[in-house]
């Protein structure tokens, strides 16, 4: 077994870095709700996806420490780690932000990981969604944990790779894929 994990909303969980930038930045009210997405669509609805852009690269960046783990991710690390199964993080991730302040999104990345004793040689931030199947791939991932069910379903994912659609609000009904909401989950599904 070599389980591959994506970082950005799988292991990260966003909704306060997200919520408390936006209010301090005065780009939302503060009685919006605290989940990334609620700061998202209020912005789209007032027409102002620049700001909803900008706010991402920031806080991918410069607010990447406000970012939390998902409850009981660390652990799952941890688990694999006193059970001898090998685990990498591949993910997706631009270098820098398409608007804004030009932060590096792979140092901050790096930077949090380290912080949580995660990173290591087992990380991989590729800049593309063709390198990040490819790196899937190559590396052997024998299963695969993802938020995006678009992702698991793209037609160049290996595929003898397990997928498992990690969906913490239970808001996708994708059935084709295993599909769990915790990390929880997610350890009892691996026998881990």
């Amino acid at each position: 077994m070599l389980l591959g994990v994506d970082f950005d909303n799988t292991i990260v969980c966003y909704d306060q870095a997200f919520h408390a930038a936006a209010v301090r930045n005065g780009l939302v009210p503060p009685e919006t709700p605290v989940v990334k997405n609620a700061v998202r669509d209020y912005l789209r609805q007032c027409n102002r996806e620049d700001d909803w852009t900008e706010l991402q690269g920031f806080v991918y960046g410069a607010g990447m420490e406000e970012a939390q783990p998902f409850p009981g991710a660390l652990e799952f690390f941890t688990r694999c780690r006193e059970r001898r199964v090998p685990a990498c993080i591949i993910s997706h991730k631009t270098r820098y932000p398409f608007l804004g302040p030009k932060y590096d999104l792979h140092t901050a990345a790096r930077a949090w990981l380290i912080h949580r004793g995660l990173d290591g040689d087992h990380v991989f931030l590729e800049l593309t969604k063709a390198a990040k199947l490819q790196r899937i791939a190559v590396t052997g991932c024998t299963h695969f944990i993802d938020d995006l069910p678009e992702f698991l379903a793209e037609p160049a994912f290996p595929p003898a790779v397990e997928r498992i659609l990690f969906d913490p609000n239970n808001q996708l009904a994708d059935t084709q894929f295993h599909r769990v909401t915790s990390w929880n989950q997610i350890q009892q599904l691996l026998g881990l």
